[in-house]
């Protein structure tokens, strides 16, 4: 165990440099001028969007070993100019929880138990149903006998968090699709 010289007590350090007031580098412990932030450490820096509403702050993401490490405001975003709220500033852990679902949940009509599966067969699944609704819900004329064309079998409900590309690229296939019925969080 090594002995530490009165000399280098904070208070001596402090009344020595001329520190009256304790806020200088003098009070610091050898442990906290040692400490480096894992922004420093990471190998990259990547911009991205705040995934939890529609304001759309900016976001740098630092990612070490490709590991996200830490989540901040972006700065440069002018949406939010470096800020995020508690959520955003939180949403490290929506990437790092161990609580995270990674794969592809399936659990069949009255079933009790989840199954697993692969992406592509729970596209073609989702595929399937709506391409089966589409049909199922066509519907050719209206009551006078005028071309329509559209499908009342399936509906659009757009989330507050997409931005306009996506909600322009949605309403697309949804209309190519013949749906009439497209909403958006933000307008409900």
């Amino acid at each position: 165990m090594s002995r530490k010289s009165l000399l280098e007590w904070p208070v001596i350090r402090q009344l020595r440099s001329g520190d009256a007031f304790g806020r200088g580098e003098n009070v610091q412990s050898q442990k906290s001028k040692d400490l480096t932030a894992r922004t420093t450490t990471a190998d990259r820096v990547v911009q991205s969007v705040c995934p939890y509403c529609a304001v759309g702050c900016g976001q740098r993401v630092f990612v070490k070993d490709e590991k996200v490490i830490q989540i901040e405001g972006d700065p440069d975003s002018p949406v939010s100019r470096g800020r995020l709220c508690p959520k955003g500033s939180a949403s490290e852990q929506l990437v790092n929880s161990s609580s995270r679902q990674t794969e592809v949940l399936y659990r069949a009509p009255k079933a009790k138990e989840w199954q697993r599966l692969d992406v592509d067969t729970a596209i073609d699944m989702i595929a399937d149903r709506f391409m089966e609704a589409r049909r199922n819900g066509w519907q050719d004329t209206d009551d006078q006998g005028r071309p329509i064309n559209r499908t009342m079998g399936i509906a659009g409900l757009g989330g507050a968090t997409l931005d306009n590309e996506e909600n322009y690229l949605i309403k697309k296939l949804f209309t190519a699709a013949g749906a009439i019925q497209l909403e958006n969080q933000a307008r409900i």
